[in-house]
């Protein structure tokens, strides 16, 4: 209690997160029920007809939803080695500039499309790709003599479309993890290398690279958690009919099938699903990060 007397401003200011958190995350549990039922609104939890596990069946018997689960799967999976690959890559080669502030200038200017919504650069993507004047398929045109891609419309483009301008946009943000990272390297151990005469390159070869890679195995290992996690936002606000095949995902399927279409307990199994399986990353990914980075939140 005498603890509890000192502490109590830092445990009033945890409260509002706590609400919040216990609002739109814990209460809305209850939904899960419609994962086993056939669902109306207007009949409410209590009244529609339970089926059992008959929505999960339904889920694996649909050949959309395997479509769907495979794209997640594949799309996650370049986001999460692209991400890491980038950001680690710009970081050693940012690190070797001695001028400050273009270092500070360029950092800056990367590090901003992440503050940037999704709504915004979908409607900046569907012009700067746009079959008709758009300016990367003018470039294409007149210096190369390709014909005009439909970057946004074709399935054989979608998916490398979605990945490189996520990665274009989160690659900012984590280069400051690793910039991070660099900054608590002993600068004695760059001293001692030049003494004995090894080169920039075997500098950044020997210690810089070994100073990171703690970090990008931590980095690496809890994304693995987010895998079935594709980016609705990204996908949401570029994707179309003509690229459901290749770039639907799971958290977009569930919005037509519960919203649009009104199956929400087909919906809601496919979400439950999700969930579950992210759950087991999740810790699958924390026991992993704890192992080989020594690295654990409690």
């Amino acid at each position: 209690m005498n603890r509890l007397k000192k502490t109590w401003p830092l445990h009033a200011m945890v409260l509002p997160a706590l609400v919040f958190l216990i609002i739109f995350s814990y209460v809305p549990m209850a939904g899960i029920v419609m994962a086993f039922q056939n669902f109306k609104p207007w009949l409410g939890f209590a009244h529609s007809e339970w089926v059992g596990l008959d929505n999960f069946r339904a889920l694996f018997a649909r050949q959309d939803s395997i479509e769907v689960i495979w794209n997640t799967l594949i799309i996650s999976a370049f986001k999460i080695v692209l991400n890491l690959v980038a950001p680690f890559t710009f970081a050693l080669l940012l690190n070797e500039v001695r001028r400050a502030f273009f270092k500070r200038f360029v950092q800056t200017l990367v590090y901003l499309p992440h503050f940037l919504s999704w709504v915004i650069l979908g409607g900046i993507l569907l012009d700067f790709l746009s079959t008709d004047g758009g300016f990367l398929n003018r470039i294409l045109s007149s210096w190369f003599g390709i014909q005009p891609i439909f970057f946004l419309g074709d399935n054989n483009w979608f998916r490398f479309t979605v990945i490189v301008s996520d990665v274009w946009k989160e690659f900012g943000f984590g280069t400051i993890v690793f910039l991070a990272a660099l900054s608590n390297v002993n600068p004695s151990l760059y001293e001692a290398a030049e003494v004995d005469g090894a080169s920039r390159w075997k500098q950044t070869l020997h210690i810089t690279i070994p100073s990171m890679l703690p970090i990008a195995v931590v980095v690496g290992t809890l994304a693995l958690g987010n895998i079935l996690n594709a980016g609705f936002d990204q996908i949401f606000n570029l994707y179309n009919p003509l690229v459901y095949q290749k770039g639907d995902i799971i958290d977009t399927f569930v919005y037509r099938t519960a919203i649009l279409n009104g199956e929400m307990g087909l919906g809601t199994a496919i979400g439950l699903f999700k969930s579950a399986i992210s759950m087991v990353l999740i810790l699958i990914s924390y026991r992993l990060a704890y192992k080989l980075a020594n690295y654990r939140i409690f």
